[in-house]
């Protein structure tokens, strides 16, 4: 019997490679995209009406509320979407027995303003702002809905969705300012793993497929960078002539705080698929795909 996977969230950076990979692959499994004008998960009793008699056995969670600034004024979208609904979801998939694998985001980390070493998966959660907290939220609602809930948590994906300003990116800002502007400011004082959405979307093939026990999975590129780093990466790889230029978080003020340091250990998932690629090579994979 073919097994069966509903996908929320298709159209996002991470959902549209997820699509695309598994049309390529020509996987085994069923794919069912379910798009937000067939379910709003903002809406509630949406995810209860749209899933309740559909047939899956594995629900693939993209969806997301990712307007950091925006959550700070409007907490209730930010918590509807990424905490009520995932529970909705977590509590539809335990009545079926199906799976839940739900993505996540290393802003669930930040608080522990000293850290230098990456996160594993069982350091404590502390998020710096309402997106943060909404997501680690959803996480802990999710498992104490289902007890087969597989979290996995990225970061700072750059993905095909958003070549073309369909979207957007870091990677497609940078070239796009770069190009017209000549130069580019970019924050040196704060640290994360940039991350092809593609490779977290082959990630998420292989664990609908080949399965995992349930639990958390740290899914990002190897290494880490700031976003200057990772700024002047982009603009070398481009091949744009721009200068890229150092400066500090506090010379961009925003709503939310964003965290200092959210590196992500990917060491379990690596054990478990082999090693995830340096976030340089994953780039320049994606900038080869764009020219």
């Amino acid at each position: 019997m073919t097994l069966k996977a509903v996908l929320l969230g298709p159209d996002g950076q991470l959902g549209h490679d997820v699509r695309r990979l598994h049309a390529a692959a020509g996987s085994s499994f069923e794919l069912q995209p379910l798009p937000r004008a067939k379910l709003d998960v903002a809406v509630p009793g949406a995810v209860e009406n749209a899933l309740g008699d559909r047939s899956f056995d594995v629900l693939v969670n993209c969806a997301a509320y990712t307007r950091v600034d925006d959550a700070e004024d409007d907490a209730a979208a930010a918590f509807a979407v990424n905490s009520q609904a995932v529970r909705a979801m977590a509590a539809v998939c335990a009545s079926r027995k199906a799976r839940l694998i739900h993505i996540s985001t290393d802003y669930v980390f930040g608080g522990d303003t000293a850290r230098d070493r990456p996160l594993p998966e069982d350091a404590p959660l502390a998020p710096v702002n309402v997106y943060g907290e909404s997501k680690a939220l959803g996480e802990k609602l999710a498992c104490r809905e289902s007890d087969d809930v597989v979290v996995v948590r990225t970061a700072s994906l750059f993905g095909t969705a958003g070549l073309g300003g369909r979207g957007g990116n870091f990677v497609e800002t940078v070239i796009r300012n770069g190009a017209s502007t000549g130069e580019i400011r970019a924050v040196d004082d704060r640290t994360m793993s940039p991350t092809a959405a593609a490779d977290v979307a082959r990630v998420l093939l292989r664990l609908v497929t080949e399965g995992c026990a349930p639990g958390c999975h740290h899914v990002v590129n190897s290494g880490s960078a700031t976003w200057f780093e990772f700024a002047a990466a982009i603009v070398r790889g481009a091949g744009i002539e721009a200068a890229v230029t150092p400066c500090s978080g506090d010379d961009f003020p925003a709503r939310a705080e964003r965290p200092r340091y959210t590196v992500l250990d990917n060491a379990k998932i690596s054990s478990m698929f082999g090693a995830m690629s340096p976030w340089q090579e994953a780039l320049e994979r994606y900038l080869r795909a764009r020219s």
